[in-house]
């Protein structure tokens, strides 16, 4: 299979390489003759000024050029022509020959600044073009840009999406700074060539990272009617999840407790409501996001799958604005505006579900809801020193008949402080609080189960432009981990629960990490760091001893693990270490540009993991409990490679990437057949330490443009786990050989496709079809007393059926044109248009009546239609 996907790559990558031109110029070829010849060979566009007759002869003698590479082409035409041709992204530039003295032996100076929208929130990605050097560069996360540029005077002009283009006529003669606000572009423009807006950034080394818009998110149709940035994920490739109203998500066939998820920094450990229903993100309060899903840079660790960065919005710094949605079930507001006009904004955006409500009415004693509340604060003291705070809280809340309730949810906060320096260099100090909490109750049984999660730490990052082709990203941070797996509290007098807390478990996580940004050549990039990471499994608490070591042992009679017996314990006062790892964890990443359109890039990453969720089940429930390592279970350590080419054709319109990726990760948290994980409070008795591994081919062409646009994305991978025997008389699970995971999925494919009929009218559609969820299934049974009891397979040996569905939504806007007060629109939207009845899961059992044996299908969704009333003002 290796062999088969490296030849289709290698077939397909010679396909792509060639921006070869055959032509011949000569006095009598005019520039638009000329023009028509290059754009029928190649995806280059030409873009000129009004001072250029295109039907005017600029060359000077008659030359031949047979399969020339662009960039020779027009070296060599700049030679003999009496205009000037320049190459940025997809384009050539025609520009007058310029009379300006030559400055390559002037003196450089640094030309840096900041950039504004309309609401004085930074421009991230906006395009700084200095049109007589015919060289740019782009803004990052604040806004703020810089390059080296002789001393002399020239033309600095701004482009960003949705704004006006902005120039200034500048003199630079020393280091000079200048800043530049945009105004909003509200008129429909004719065509604009904007440098630097290619689909794919060709010379960036980070490979294995997909970034969503809100505006992205929100054109993807969702179970419900509600936009969720957690769900959109799921249609890109390389990712999937348990099924259908599941929590978590699975990144290159890892499991869900193997994703960092970050909320504007602050670790997120909950990341669901009702089960998996909606996810914890608020799109109205969410500004995008990024997976990373390998290659991934020094500043992130503690994961050894993926790290998902969401961010929040920060709130307009000019005027007070509202919006907000009505659905079917549950309804948002959100709420920005300026603490003090261009100083400081504040967002604060909620949501809640009212089904339970309705329940009510109709005499049903159940009851379901979750509500959220994100906010936002920020203050710019001056140009160098900004405060800002990000918080969170959300619940969950469920009554089943007054028989069964719980409820859980997470509450983060992160104050953090942004200063800079000097040009050159910027840091950002940041100190977070995370919890995440699961309560249980059982009134019938007259007990309740409380159980948490609890992180706070500090960040600090330094980041420093040593020069253009040179930067340096380095950084410290350390958290503590307070682990509560559970306490069980009688609620009556006659329960038959004693109270009975487990034992709380403490950590100290702490790491340092330095990464490098070098750009070798014109066409070379390189990207390289090493994070070393330190965790302290803490007192105070009790440690059972067993008999040689074992916490599990095998029995040969009945071939089966058992739980080990204690011997005795060791007792660990408080602050006492005891357990201490280390790891090493080197990154590096590559990228080589054939053209401007098209590039390799390479990747490695080591990662070590040191907290699991303990969880027996494919998709990770909102008890799922986490835990530390310690004396029994070890970090997990992953090596990933990846390799992918990646290219943009007509102009930007669309854009194709590729990866081949492998992945190893050692330790990886196994489960004796049979075992018992809740309120277990030996939880070493159970678990075995194995290996797993992934490794695949993933694939993504875009239509980036146009009032059609959208994706494809396909996976082909597989993910497996082995756990062998520690002695040879240990079969080990599944007789120690590799077996599936329960996050393979062999294919995956997804197709999602945006059209803009008119301004008032747009229609969205997600298709999705993937491999079954690997099970395990009983291939017999025996008769025990009468009773039917069912012999199963090896573990993961059998697949559920087929998974796949196509949603579809139309959004309405009755008044396009309306800029001002109240406006709004209408989402009308169905999941999963043809009822297609996906299996959750098969369980095998017998008929009452009969008392045949007999197979059951679980299906959690059929078809589900949404409308959701959405406005702002």
């Amino acid at each position: 299979m290796k062999h088969i996907i490296s030849a289709c790559f290698f077939l397909f990558s010679l396909s792509m390489f060639s921006q070869n031109v055959t032509i011949t110029v000569d006095q009598n070829l005019t520039l638009k003759e000329f023009f028509k010849q290059v754009e029928n060979q190649t995806d280059f566009k030409f873009a000129f000024t009004d001072q250029i007759d295109t039907n005017g002869k600029y060359f000077i003698k008659k030359t031949t050029f047979q399969q020339v590479e662009i960039d020779k082409l027009i070296s060599e035409l700049n030679k003999n022509a009496s205009i000037k041709f320049s190459v940025a992204g997809n384009n050539i530039y025609v520009n007058q020959k310029s009379q300006a003295p030559k400055t390559t032996t002037k003196k450089k100076s640094k030309l840096t600044g900041q950039i504004l929208d309309d609401t004085k929130q930074p421009a991230i990605g906006a395009n700084i073009y200095v049109e007589e050097l015919e060289a740019g560069v782009i803004t990052d996360i604040d806004g703020k840009f810089s390059i080296e540029v002789p001393n002399g005077t020239y033309t600095v002009s701004v482009s960003y999406i949705g704004f006006k283009t902005s120039e200034k006529r500048v003199t630079v003669a020393e280091d000079l700074k200048i800043n530049f606000n945009l105004e909003a572009d509200s008129q429909q423009l004719g065509e604009v060539i904007v440098t630097g807006t290619k689909a794919i950034d060709i010379k960036n080394t980070q490979m294995s990272v997909n970034k969503l818009s809100m505006q992205e998110i929100k054109r993807i149709p969702a179970a419900m009617g509600e936009p969720d940035p957690l769900k959109s994920i799921l249609t890109l490739p390389g990712v999937t999840n348990a099924g259908e109203a599941s929590s978590g998500f699975n990144v290159r066939g890892g499991a869900a407790d193997q994703n960092l998820i970050l909320l504007d920094g602050a670790p997120v450990y909950g990341d669901s409501h009702m089960f998996g229903f909606f996810s914890v993100f608020n799109a109205d309060a969410i500004s995008g996001l990024e997976l990373y899903k390998g290659g991934i840079p020094s500043k992130f660790g503690g994961r050894v799958s993926s790290v998902l960065d969401v961010t929040q919005q920060i709130g307009d710094f000019q005027e007070y604005k509202v919006n907000g949605g009505i659905g079917l079930i549950s309804s948002r507001l959100l709420v920005q505006g300026p603490l003090q006009k261009d100083k400081g904004s504040f967002l604060i955006a909620g949501r809640t579900s009212y089904a339970h409500l309705f329940m009510k009415l109709q005499d049903n004693k159940n009851s379901a809801m979750f509500y959220d509340l994100n906010a936002k604060l920020n203050y710019r003291f001056n140009a160098n020193n900004t405060l800002s705070f990000s918080g969170y809280l959300g619940s969950d809340i469920f009554d089943i008949n007054d028989r069964f309730t719980s409820s859980y949810g997470n509450t983060m906060g992160i104050l953090s402080w942004k200063h800079t320096f000097s040009d050159r260099l910027n840091t950002n100090l940041s100190a977070f609080y995370s919890d995440y909490k699961f309560d249980l109750g059982l009134p019938t049984e007259s007990f309740e189960w409380n159980s948490n999660i609890k992180s706070y730490g500090l960040k600090y990052n330094w980041n420093l432009q040593q020069s253009e082709k040179f930067k340096i990203n380095y950084g410290v941070e350390g958290q503590m981990y307070d682990f509560n797996p559970g306490v069980v509290r009688p609620t009556s007098s006659d329960s038959q629960f004693n109270y009975n807390q487990l034992d709380k478990k403490h950590s100290l996580e702490a790491s340092a990490f330095v990464d490098f940004e070098n750009q070798i050549t014109e066409k070379l990039n390189f990207r390289y760091g090493l994070r070393y990471s330190m965790f302290f499994r803490l007192g105070s608490e009790v440690i059972s001893t067993y008999e040689n070591d074992q916490s599990v042992v095998y029995n040969p009679l009945y071939n089966i693990y058992e739980e080990g017996i204690p011997t005795g314990s060791i007792s660990y006062g408080k602050g006492k270490t005891i357990s201490k790892f280390d790891n090493l964890e080197p990154r590096a990443a590559l990228s080589y540009a054939f053209t401007e359109n098209t590039s390799v890039k390479a990747s490695y990453n080591r990662m070590a993991q040191y907290i699991h969720i303990l969880s027996n089940s494919q998709s990770p429930l909102p008890m799922s409990i986490w835990t530390p390592s310690g004396p029994f279970t070890k970090p997990q350590l992953l090596d990933q490679y990846a390799i992918g080419y990646f290219k943009n054709l007509k102009d930007g319109d669309y854009s194709f990437e590729t990866e081949l990726f492998y992945k190893n990760v050692q330790n990886r948290i196994d489960y004796i057949d049979g075992a018992d994980i809740l309120a277990n409070n030996n939880i070493e008795q159970v678990i075995l330490n194995g290996k797993a591994r992934s490794y695949g081919l993933e694939m993504l062409v875009r239509k980036n443009k146009g009032n059609f646009n959208g994706w494809i994305s396909y996976t082909l991978s597989r993910a497996e786990q082995k756990t062998p025997g520690r002695t040879p008389e240990e079969p080990g699970v599944a007789n120690g050989n590799w077996y599936l995971s329960g996050y393979d999925k062999l294919h995956n494919l997804n197709v999602v496709g945006n059209y803009e009929l008119s301004p008032k009218w747009s229609f969205n559609g997600n298709f999705t079809l993937r491999s079954g969820q690997p099970v395990t299934y009983a291939n017999g049974y025996y008769e025990f007393g009468g009773i039917n009891v069912p012999n199963y397979a090896l573990r993961n040996e059998n697949r559920l059926p087929v998974f796949h569905h196509l949603d579809i939504a139309a959004t309405y806007t009755p008044k396009p044109d309306k800029k001002k007060g109240w406006q709004s629109y209408w989402v009308f939207s169905i999941y999963n248009i043809y009822n297609r009845k996906n299996a959750a899961s098969i369980t095998f059992t017998t008929n009452d009546d009969t008392g045949f044996n007999e197979t059951r299908r679980l299906s959690i969704f059929g078809v589900v239609p949404g409308v959701s009333y959405n406005f702002k003002f």
